[in-house]
C-alpha cells in the first residue's frame, strides 16, 4: 500500500483538522481597533469579577487627577492674597483647602492600594478559573506536546491575573493623566503659550519611546520563553524527590545546574539588553525635560523682575511645567503599561479563546452500548507532518467481550493506538468504529466515560489514598465500600487500611493535613509496585465501562505481584471487552486473539495457540523471551542465536 500524502482524505486527515492559533507568535494589539478590542475584553474580566471595587477605584483615581491642579491653583490664589493683604477669612479659607488638599492626597493613596490589592486578588481568581476551565476543554494531548503552545500557556498563567488590572489600570491612568495635563496646559497658556508649546513638544518622544519599550519588553518575554521553561525544568529536577537518587547516585547534579544557571544567563542577558536601552533612552529624555523646565524657570524669573508676572504666578509657571511634565511622563508610562499589559493579556486570550483542539460534530450521534465490537479500518497517523508515520494502515477488530492483546517491539504504534481508540488524537487517514459508528461523529466526553484505563505512564496524585482511587470516577469520592471494593480488586487494600489514617492517609511527603501538620513525618510515600495498583485500582471503579484498556498494567510488579494483577484482571474482564498491551508475553497468552504490530501495521493476529504453530514474528518473540527462564550453563547476554535473551516486546 502507497502511503497517503500530506493531504490524505477522511475526515480526521489534515482538512478536518481544526486549525490551531493557540500556539501563533503573537503580534500584539498593533492597530487602534484590536487596542479596543483587548481593553474592552480586559475591562469586562474586571467588571465581573469585582464590579464594587472597581467602580470606587476608578473615581478615586480620576478625583487624584484633579487634586494637582486643584492644590497648585489654591497656592497661587494663596500667595497672591497675601501679597494683597487680603481679609483674614480669605487667607483661612484658602489654607483650609490646601489643609484638605493634603488630606485628600495622603488618604487616598492607601484607599487605592487595598482596592488594587482587592481587584488582584478578585480578577486573578475568575481568570485562573476561565484559564483553565479552556484548557480542560483541550479534548486531545496535542497541544500539550506543542512547545509554542505551553511557552504561551506559562505566559498566559502569568498574564491571566495581572494583565487585565494593569490595562485597566493603565487607561484610567491615561484618563486622569490627561485630565491632569488639561488643567495644568490651560494654566500654563494663560502665562505663556509659547511655553506651553514648548513643554507639549519635549513629551511627544517620550510618548513614542514609552511605546516603543514595551512592545520590546513583551517581544523579548515571548522569546526568551523556550529558555526560561528549560530552566525551570532543571530548576524542578534539583529540587524533586523523583529525580533525587539518580542526581546523587550519577552525581549529575553540578552538571545540571549548570545548564540551569546557562540558561539563565542566556534570559538575563537578553533582559539586560532592554533593561540598558531603556535606561539610555530613560536618560536621554530625562535630560530634555531638565532643559525645558530649567529654560522656563528662568524665563518666568526675568518675567517676575521685570514685573509681568506676580509671585503667585511664577508659583504657578513653575507648578504648571512641572506637573505637565510630570503628567506627560506618567501619561507615556501609563500608555506603556498598558500597552505591554495588553500585549501580555493576548496570550490568555489566545488560550482562553482556542477552542476545540480537536473537531467537534455540530449534532453528536448518539453512541451505542457497545454490541458488536470496535473497528481500526486502514489507520494511519503521525504526530505532525514533520514526524514519521507511527501507523501505517493498521486494521484490527476488537469484538464485544473479546480480550485482544497487542504485542511487538518498541515504537511499533501500540500506545499510539491506544491513544486513538481514546480519541486523544484524530487519524490522518481511515477510521475507528464502535459498533459501526466513527468515534469522530460522537461526543468525546461520552466515550470516555465509557473506557476504562490504566495506562503505561500511569499517575500518582499527591492526594489521600481514597482520593487516588476516587479519580477513576468522581461519583464514588464519597462512596468508601466501592473505593474499598475496587482496592482488594487490585489487591492493594491491606496496605491501605494499614496506613495510619487508613483510605484517609495522604500519600505523599510534598503536602501535610491539617491533622498532621506538626509531626515532620507526615505523609506515606508507596512503592512504585503499590502506586501501580492503585493506578488498577482507578481503573476497576469504572467496572460498568464497555471497554477496558491495559497499558503494561504489571510493569514493574515482581513474579508473585505480577501473578496476583494478572488473575485479578481475568476475573475482572469475565464477558468485558478489553484491550491489553505488555512487554511480558506470558501475561497474554490468554486473551483471545492477539494481534502483532510491525512497522505500524497487523502483520499477524489470532489466538496463542495457533500464533505459535504458525511459527511467524509472535512466534519467535515468545522463543526469545522464554529463553530467558531457560536454565543456561552461563549467562552471556544471548540466547543460543545468539539474540538478546530478555527482548521483549513493545
Amino acid at each position: 500500500m502507497s502511503e497517503p500524502g500530506p493531504g490524505g482524505p477522511g475526515p480526521g486527515g489534515p482538512a478536518g483538522r481544526v486549525a490551531d492559533e493557540a500556539d501563533r507568535e503573537p503580534a500584539g494589539p498593533a492597530g487602534p481597533a484590536a487596542v479596543l478590542r483587548r481593553t474592552a475584553a480586559a475591562g469586562a474580566l474586571v467588571a465581573r469579577a469585582a464590579p464594587g471595587p472597581l467602580a470606587l477605584h476608578l473615581l478615586l483615581t480620576l478625583a487624584v487627577g484633579a487634586l494637582p491642579v486643584t492644590t497648585a491653583w489654591l497656592t497661587k490664589l494663596l500667595l497672591d492674597a497675601l501679597s494683597a493683604d487680603a481679609p483674614r477669612g480669605r487667607l483661612v479659607a484658602l489654607g483650609a483647602g490646601l489643609a484638605a488638599s493634603g488630606v485628600v492626597l495622603g488618604v487616598v493613596p492607601q484607599i487605592g492600594q487595598y482596592l488594587r490589592a482587592e481587584l488582584d486578588r478578585r480578577v486573578g481568581l475568575l481568570a485562573e478559573d476561565r484559564l483553565y476551565t479552556a484548557v480542560e476543554g483541550f479534548a486531545g494531548l496535542g497541544r500539550f506536546e506543542n512547545p509554542r503552545f505551553l511557552d504561551r500557556l506559562r505566559l498566559a498563567q502569568g498574564a491571566g491575573g495581572g494583565s487585565p488590572n494593569q490595562a485597566v489600570d493603565g487607561a484610567v491612568g491615561i484618563v486622569r493623566a490627561v485630565l491632569t495635563i488639561g488643567g495644568f496646559l490651560g494654566s500654563l497658556a494663560v502665562l505663556s503659550p509659547l511655553m506651553t508649546g514648548l513643554v507639549l513638544a519635549a513629551a511627544v518622544p517620550t510618548l513614542l519611546s514609552e511605546v516603543a519599550m514595551a512592545r520590546r519588553k513583551a517581544r523579548t518575554l515571548w522569546e526568551v520563553g523556550p529558555v526560561e521553561r528549560r530552566q525551570m525544568f532543571y530548576g524542578e529536577l534539583l529540587s524533586s524527590v523523583e529525580a533525587a537518587k539518580e542526581i546523587r547516585l550519577f552525581g549529575t547534579g553540578a552538571f545540571l545546574r549548570g545548564r540551569m544557571l546557562a540558561d539563565r544567563r542566556t534570559a538575563d542577558a537578553a533582559k539586560r539588553a532592554v533593561d540598558r536601552r531603556e535606561a539610555l533612552v530613560q536618560s536621554g529624555l530625562g535630560l530634555l525635560a531638565a532643559g525645558v523646565s530649567g529654560g522656563g524657570l528662568l524665563w518666568a524669573v526675568g518675567a517676575a523682575h521685570a514685573g509681568t508676572l506676580s509671585p503667585g504666578d511664577v508659583v504657578m509657571f513653575v507648578a504648571a511645567v512641572t506637573g505637565v511634565q510630570g503628567a506627560l511622563a506618567g501619561l507615556a508610562g501609563e500608555v506603556a503599561r498598558a500597552h505591554r499589559a495588553l500585549l501580555m493579556f493576548d496570550h490568555y486570550l489566545a488560550v482562553e479563546r482556542a477552542g476545540p483542539d480537536l473537531p467537534v460534530p455540530v449534532r453528536p450521534v448518539a453512541l451505542p452500548p457497545l454490541a458488536r465490537g470496535i473497528e481500526l479500518r486502514d489507520v494511519w497517523f503521525r504526530y505532525s507532518p514533520g514526524h514519521p508515520w507511527v501507523l501505517r494502515g493498521a486494521s484490527l477488530r476488537l469484538r464485544h467481550g473479546e480480550a485482544l492483546a497487542l504485542v511487538g517491539l518498541n515504537g511499533a504504534g501500540k500506545s499510539t493506538l491506544v491513544k486513538l481508540v481514546c480519541r486523544f488524537y484524530d487519524p490522518d487517514r481511515g477510521a475507528i468504529l464502535w459498533d459501526g459508528v466513527d468515534i469522530r461523529t460522537v461526543d468525546v466526553t461520552e466515550l470516555r466515560r465509557r473506557i476504562g484505563a490504566v495506562f503505561q505512564d500511569y499517575m500518582h496524585y499527591d492526594m489521600t489514598a481514597a482520593e487516588n482511587i476516587a479519580l477513576g470516577d468522581l461519583t464514588a469520592l464519597g462512596d468508601r465500600p466501592r473505593i474499598r471494593a475496587a482496592a482488594e480488586r487490585a489487591g492493594i487494600h491491606p496496605k491501605l487500611a494499614g496506613l495510619p489514617h487508613g483510605y484517609d492517609t495522604l500519600l505523599s511527603r510534598r503536602f501535610f493535613m491539617e491533622s498532621d501538620k506538626d509531626d515532620p513525618e507526615t505523609g506515606v510515600v508507596l512503592s512504585g509496585g503499590q502506586r501501580q495498583r492503585l493506578a488498577l485500582a482507578r481503573a476497576f471503579l469504572r467496572d460498568q465501562g464497555d471497554l477496558m484498556i491495559l497499558d503494561e498494567p504489571s510493569a514493574g510488579l515482581d513474579a508473585e505481584a505480577e501473578h496476583e494483577v494478572h488473575t485479578a484482571l481475568r476475573r475482572h474482564r469475565g464477558e468485558r471487552t478489553s484491550l491489553l498491551i505488555s512487554h511480558r508475553l506470558g501475561a497474554v497468552r490468554d486473551a483471545d486473539v492477539i494481534a502483532v504490530l510491525e512497522d505500524g501495521r497487523v502483520v499477524e493476529q489470532g489466538p496463542h495457540g495457533e500464533l505459535i504453530r504458525s511459527g511467524g514474528r509472535y512466534a519467535r518473540l515468545f522463543a526469545l523471551q522464554a529463553a530467558g527462564y531457560r536454565a543456561e550453563p552461563a549467562f552471556t547476554g544471548e540466547s543460543p542465536r545468539g539474540h538478546p535473551a530478555a527482548g521483549g516486546a513493545r
